[in-house]
């Protein structure tokens, strides 16, 4: 969720971006959405996840971080994945230029799976397996089961005009901003950015913070310097110490002043939040309750319906 320009907004202009936001749409999802349609449906998207999984380590936290990219620019409806051919769309805006190739294949190999089932075959609209397959990730690396809402259309609209995204030097009054215009408050931001439990960051998207940050633990600098003084381009870390685990590492990482990115550890150098944090860090529990209460509410964020959406036959084409 960050940009290689690491410009500092001004909690304002999140406020006025966000507002742009569409809200949750008065779409009906249901968990049972294709019970009749497509019986075999998550069993399907399962197998797929699971099968990309053993090819690639980075195939889960890049599907999970997909399914945000989506949801929190012009709602969960799998614009994302569209590919324009005059190269204006959202994965080509800046702030998508990090998300990983592992994950839009995830996608593709599972909508490819669900349509050789003759029973299925473009009636699953690929906004509900990014769904499906976020939660795949997150249950697959040892995280919690939820049923995921379905009853989403695809979108017909993608530009890199579109694409808002936090940065990862925002401080705590700036994520707040831009959250809230997502409907979340304060302590359903911090559950849902424990999702970076999976997953690494680019240099880039932290080098700024090494040696000038004096809330990162000063042998995490030494030992990020050298990562990345080798290989400033190319070179990354894990977010936390068990990067393939869906679990509540994340959080006492950051109460040990060992965070990756600047937008993670201020949820704990920021007393407003360090509660939340604490409390996650002491119970995986609570922290896997709240997380799926946070993502499923993310996933009802701007669904289309058929009057504003359709089923794509191939996610990365409007029909």
């Amino acid at each position: 969720m960050a940009s290689r320009k690491l410009v500092l907004f001004v909690a304002a202009a999140v406020v006025c971006a966000a507002a742009l936001m569409p809200r949750p749409a008065v779409a009906q999802l249901r968990t049972d959405y294709y019970a009749s349609v497509c019986p075999n449906l998550e069993n399907i998207v399962r197998g797929s996840v699971r099968q990309s999984m053993a090819q690639s380590q980075i195939s889960a936290p890049a599907a999970l971080r997909l399914f945000f990219h989506d949801c929190a620019v012009q709602g969960c409806d799998a614009s994302i994945m569209i590919v324009n051919s005059n190269g204006d769309d959202e994965w080509r805006n800046t702030d998508n230029q990090s998300l990983k190739r592992e994950g839009f294949q995830t996608i593709l190999n599972a909508k490819a799976a669900v349509d050789s089932d003759s029973q299925c075959r473009n009636k699953v609209s690929c906004a509900d397996i990014l769904a499906l397959a976020a939660r795949e990730a997150v249950l697959q690396s040892g995280g919690p089961y939820y049923q995921v809402e379905l009853g989403r259309y695809d979108g017909l609209v993608s530009t890199r005009a579109s694409v808002v995204l936090p940065r990862v030097n925002f401080n705590l009054d700036q994520l707040n901003a831009f959250f809230s215009g997502l409907g979340f408050n304060q302590t359903e931001m911090v559950a849902l950015l424990g999702a970076h439990t999976l997953g690494a960051a680019d240099c880039p998207f932290f080098q700024y913070r090494i040696g000038s940050d004096p809330t990162m633990d000063q042998s995490l600098a030494s030992q990020l310097r050298g990562t990345c003084g080798s290989n400033p381009t190319n070179g990354f870390a894990f977010l936390d110490p068990s990067p393939v685990n869906f679990d509540n590492a994340f959080y006492r990482n950051l109460q040990a002043g060992r965070g990756i990115l600047g937008s993670d550890q201020v949820l704990y150098s920021d007393t407003r939040s360090r509660a939340a944090v604490g409390g996650y860090a002491a119970n995986q529990g609570a922290f896997f309750n709240d997380f799926v209460a946070a993502i499923t509410k993310l996933g009802r964020i701007g669904v289309k319906t058929a009057a504003n959406g359709e089923i794509r036959r191939d996610c990365r084409f409007t029909n």
